[in-house]
């Protein structure tokens, strides 16, 4: 039975419309002027390989990277009361708004060869992070992280904390209860995070082209790949942008029970 506040007022209807058109559209479009019938080709003289090989283990390496640093970094933010932690938490969260030519700008002038950090790196241990595979995977990271800790603050905020004090009065450790009762309560969250931080991770392309460049073979991602291909054969682009779009449909599909799901059933 349809209640009177459920009920949509006419005057939303045309600008949620247009919205629609506006977001959908540009999709309809990359799949209708997709060359269907020279994909084959187009991939193999693109070399889509290499650049495909190199984004999905630099995304998946840049996703354990944000789960070994992030998660432990949301519960900081979400547990801790030491002064200041405010402001660590808007630090951190800055790559979310950050451009992110800007941020690869910002990771050349901290961990580049006379970086803030890099020199020290590249005189005491001779490591060289910029234009190299590492480069791509802390580029990567440093994007999409804050979309992995952001999630997951808020689900340690709303855990059940009665569930880790019984833990804890039974004798559990404080790794344990963190292990055995807090992790399990936020595996949800903590996948949908996690899958966002990978989609972001393999789609981003500022922060990589100025950290890692464009090297094919070697630095050059699916999203630098297009950029290329977009300057010299635009139709090209075209067709490599379509792996990238199924990502993107595998993701929604794998985040639908988390986004849709409450809201149906509320």
């Amino acid at each position: 039975m349809k209640t009177a506040g459920a009920r949509t007022p006419i005057a939303l209807v045309p600008p949620a419309a247009v919205g629609v058109a506006f977001l959908v559209l540009p999709t309809v479009a990359l799949v209708i002027r997709a060359p269907w019938s020279d994909l084959a080709t187009i991939y193999r003289s693109n070399d889509i390989t290499s650049a495909l090989r190199i984004s999905i283990e630099t995304s998946l390496q840049a996703l354990v990277l944000s789960l070994i640093l992030g998660v432990p970094l949301a519960w900081l933010l979400a547990r801790s009361t030491a002064p200041g932690i405010a402001v660590v938490r808007a630090l951190v969260t800055v790559p979310l708004v950050l451009p992110p030519v800007v941020g690869g700008l910002a990771l050349f002038l901290a961990l580049g060869r006379n970086g803030v950090a890099g020199r020290y790196l590249d005189r005491w241990f001779g490591i060289t992070l910029p234009f190299t595979q590492h480069g791509v995977v802390l580029a990567e990271a440093f994007v999409a992280m804050p979309f992995l800790v952001v999630t997951v603050e808020g689900a340690f905020r709303t855990a059940d904390r009665g569930l880790e004090e019984a833990a804890a009065t039974l004798g559990a450790g404080r790794l344990r209860v963190f292990s055995r009762v807090t992790l399990p309560l936020i595996v949800p969250s903590l996948a949908a995070g996690s899958v966002l931080c990978w989609a972001r991770a393999l789609g981003e392309f500022g922060a990589t082209l100025l950290f890692a460049g464009n090297l094919p073979g070697a630095t050059q991602t699916m999203p630098l790949l297009i950029l290329y291909a977009f300057n010299n054969k635009p139709q090209d682009a075209v067709a490599l942008s379509l792996p990238l779009l199924v990502v993107a449909v595998v993701i929604l599909g794998l985040l639908r029970d988390r986004w849709l799901r409450p809201a149906a059933a509320s």
